[in-house]
């Protein structure tokens, strides 16, 4: 199966939005060539804006150049650009609702051997709890180069998460993103699993496995947090009546988070939840540490059973 990194969307979606959008600038913080924005730099280079390793001044400046109609995408690694520059992306660009879209990439535990440091599991949580602030998390390469370039043409700050690690391709050319919807990737009347980024690819593998003995699993890709698409994920919980979300972040304030509110306000429903459990990252390999953090398709076969088992 062809695997890419959503990173490698950035720079590749950056292109098209030069050529397509004369006001559209970019943002780096001294990470250009891992964020892959280098590639806009190097076409449109009096449009891209090299801050050095400043995250908080590189969100000021591009507050500055949306108060006067530019579109400006920001990169750097999640870390830095959800929790050293927060103040000015909350207090700055969030409050003022101003058109910049945080493309953070290296996001997650995938990141690897550079541990702790440099690995976010909080960062789906910061950021949904903003105010005007929509969250995306592209399942794959295809999701994610349609994502960034579809909220360009959306008023407003929006965080999407990409990451390092290459993962399996989903989608194709042709996909197109809609802010807010939620895509059914497989049916299934026994368990729904809702998840993002790379674990879609492992829910749809554990949904494979399941059907195996008999246990028909719904695959849903939960690409947009926020907004949430309330209208299927109930559809899908009132069908199947067992829930399992699964996510490449803290099982606090991400996606399990969203669905446990959305489910007890409106559907209460029984559900388990794969994450990472109020831990920080380590160091090692990407696979080493999705086992060790139980972020694998086996845990998420594991945890549909035992729920299906208790009733």
């Amino acid at each position: 199966m062809e695997k890419r990194a959503t990173r490698e969307a950035y720079g590749e979606a950056l292109l098209e939005l030069g050529e397509r959008y004369p006001n559209v600038v970019v943002l780096d913080a001294d990470l250009a060539k891992s964020t892959t924005s280098i590639k806009f730099a190097e076409a449109f280079p009096k449009r891209f804006i090299e801050c050095g390793v400043a995250e908080q001044s590189m969100m000021g400046t591009a507050a500055g150049l949306a108060t006067t109609g530019k579109i400006c995408y920001t990169g750097s690694f999640a870390i830095f650009a959800t929790q050293r520059a927060l103040e000015m992306v909350r207090n700055v660009i969030a409050y003022s609702n101003l058109n910049v879209k945080f493309c953070p990439t290296h996001a997650g535990i995938t990141v690897g051997a550079d541990g702790s440091s440099h690995q976010t599991v909080e960062d789906i949580a910061i950021m949904r709890a903003i105010p005007n602030m929509r969250v995306v998390v592209p399942a794959d390469y295809f999701e994610a180069k349609a994502a960034i370039k579809a909220v360009a043409e959306i008023e407003g700050p929006v965080f999407i998460r990409l990451g390092r690690l290459p993962i399996p391709l989903i989608f194709d050319e042709h996909y197109e993103f809609k802010l807010g919807r939620a895509i059914k990737l497989r049916e299934g009347n026994d368990v729904t699993i809702f998840a993002i980024g790379l674990m879609v690819s492992a829910g749809l593998e554990a949904a494979a496995s399941l059907a195996k003995e008999g246990i028909e699993a719904e695959v849903i890709d939960v690409s947009t947090l926020k907004p949430l698409d309330t209208e299927v994920i109930l559809g899908s919980a009132a069908k199947t009546h067992a829930v399992v979300t699964a996510e490449e972040h803290s099982i606090i304030g991400g996606l399990g988070s969203a669905i446990a509110e959305c489910l007890s306000e409106n559907l209460p429903t029984a559900m388990r939840r794969v994450g990472i459990k109020d831990r920080f990252g380590l160091s090692g390999t990407p696979d080493e540490l999705l086992k060790h953090y139980g972020l694998t398709s086996e845990d998420i076969v594991k945890e549909a059973k035992d729920l299906l088992q208790r009733g």
